[in-house]
């Protein structure tokens, strides 16, 4: 190791760099700090697959703003290992077809929607009709009509709905999404947003991803990465979209897409060119401008997501270990419900990245054509 050198690489003149950019003012999450909090927020999970299982019930664990008060499943054998891990009540525990029940239940603030993407609107509805702040995984919807209706009834119920983009609370994220603004290195260019793993999870948790009446396919599932990557990189709306679905393993898929590549057209001349796949491994966004680049390779990984810019400044991997992103994201979104202020990322941004899903699949189906956005 380089005498100058820090256990990560990193010399003390990056470290000045990227603390001239801001970054280790966002590596404190204040989530994390201070005095324990008067009151914490109950949580329930709908739906008890992997996501919930392996990174948000866990991450409930290290909050500080909210915790674990039940769940509501359709998988009754799931009821007995929960209770036993995390010590929910009977009067906690939900089927979905009695989750209306839940708007007499006083122990639980938040309802946290983690099921397949044909649910969240109906579950949506659902809990903003009991009176539930609602926390819905990405994407929110089928679609953007959808969307809209979840936005409505939750703010004609007055409760929040916030939609799960972890990576919108994770730091160097955050740090890219106030360079779109200051544009420290000049005009935005273009730049490039990849999302996407090899390899597929036989297991009754995921089948749904292979079905398209339940939003599978890659676009749904890691695409949406990538447009908001190139929205929040921005900090503008794209306005036309070109798609092409490039589904080589057709025995596997059937109907939904492996891969997808398509480019986003916005103000200003910028394009940029994103790749979301099934088949393959990709976890890269770039920014180029005027005088120079910066990037994070991940840029939407659980955890470790770092980069670098072309001036030598680092952007190093902040939030350790998987699940602090979820907790983090958690107890942002709970303090937003706390404070009464908007939340990070509202119902209205997960709509705005339905539209462009949209888009993205009409021009898939006419053969690749230039399809405008809605706004």
């Amino acid at each position: 190791m380089h005498a100058n050198r820090g256990p990560r690489g990193i010399s003390r003149r990056e470290m000045l760099q990227t603390l001239a950019l801001g970054g280790a003012a966002a590596a404190l999450p204040g989530a994390f700090a201070g005095p324990a909090p008067a009151r914490r927020l109950g949580v329930a999970l709908v739906g008890l697959g992997g996501y919930s299982r392996d990174l948000l019930a866990p991450a409930l664990q290290l909050t500080r703003h909210c915790r674990l008060a039940g769940i509501v499943t359709g998988s009754p054998h799931k009821i007995a290992e929960w209770q036993g891990s995390y010590g929910i009540p009977d009067a906690n525990v939900y089927g979905y077809d009695d989750f209306h029940r839940i708007a007499d239940n006083d122990d639980i603030d938040v309802v946290y929607v983690v099921t397949p993407n044909h649910l969240h609107m109906p579950q949506t509805l659902l809990a903003a009709n009991a009176g539930k702040h609602v926390w819905c995984e990405k994407p929110m919807a089928m679609d953007a009509a959808e969307g809209e209706a979840m936005v409505k009834a939750c703010r004609d119920n007055r409760v929040q709905l916030t939609i799960g983009y972890r990576m919108q609370h994770e730091p160097n994220t955050r740090r890219f999404m106030a360079m779109a603004e200051e544009r420290p290195f000049g005009r935005i260019v273009k730049l490039r947003a990849d999302a996407g793993w090899f390899g597929w999870r036989d297991g009754a948790d995921d089948a749904w991803r292979l079905d398209p009446a339940r939003g599978g396919g890659a676009m749904y599932d890691m695409g949406v990465y990538c447009v908001n990557a190139a929205r929040y990189s921005t900090g503008l709306e794209p306005t036309a979209i070109r798609a092409w679905n490039e589904t080589a393993r057709r025995d596997v898929f059937g109907e939904v897409d492996e891969t997808m590549r398509f480019e986003l057209e916005f103000p200003g001349d910028i394009v940029a060119k994103c790749v979301t796949s099934f088949g393959r491994n990709l976890n890269t966004l770039q920014v180029d401008c005027e005088r120079g680049w910066y990037a994070l390779s991940p840029f939407q990984a659980y955890e470790g997501n770092a980069g670098r810019a072309s001036d030598g400044t680092v952007f190093p991997a902040q939030l350790g270990e998987r699940p602090r992103m979820q907790a983090e994201q958690m107890d942002q979104d709970a303090l937003a419900i706390l404070n009464g202020s908007p939340p990070r990322a509202p119902g209205e941004e997960g709509v705005r990245d339905m539209r462009v899903l949209d888009a993205a699949f009409a021009s898939a189906r006419a053969d690749n054509g230039k399809v405008a956005i809605g706004g």
